[in-house]
C-alpha cells in the first residue's frame, strides 16, 4: 500500500471500523449478503437466511438507521437494497474469502478451518 493510499485510509478508518462493527453481527452479515446480489423483500430475507421475525425487524431496522440500506414500500411489502456499492464490495470479497463458489465454511484453496491448520 502507498503511503499516500494508507494517509486516505487513515482519514477513513473511524467510518470503516464503525461499518465493520455494524456487520460484524452474524444476522447482520448474513442480511447484508442476501442483499448483495440486490434488492429482496422482507419475506425472502427472512426465507433465505433464517434470521426470524422480530430478529430481522431488528437487524433491519438497525441497518436502515445506520445507512447501510435502504427500503422501497410496494403496496404491503417493504424491499430492502444496500446503499452503498462499496457495502456490495465488501461482501462480494467477504463471500469470495470466506464462502468460494458458495461453499461456506471453506477459504479460497477449498479447505475448511480445520484442515488449513493441519
Amino acid at each position: 500500500m502507498t503511503p499516500e493510499n494508507l494517509e486516505l485510509l487513515r482519514d477513513k478508518a473511524g467510518e470503516v471500523a464503525g461499518m465493520l462493527k455494524l456487520l460484524s453481527h452474524p444476522n447482520r452479515l448474513l442480511v447484508a449478503c442476501e442483499l448483495m446480489d440486490g434488492e429482496r423483500s422482507v419475506s425472502q430475507i427472512e426465507d433465505n437466511t433464517g434470521v426470524r421475525q422480530p430478529n430481522l425487524s431488528r437487524d433491519l431496522a438497525r441497518l436502515r438507521a445506520e445507512g447501510l440500506v435502504t427500503t422501497r414500500r410496494d403496496a404491503r411489502h417493504i424491499y430492502y437494497t444496500l446503499a452503498d456499492p462499496r457495502i456490495s464490495a465488501l461482501m462480494g470479497a467477504l463471500c469470495a474469502a470466506f464462502a468460494p463458489d458458495g461453499k461456506p465454511g471453506q477459504d479460497q484453496r477449498g479447505t475448511t478451518p480445520a484442515e488449513s491448520v493441519r
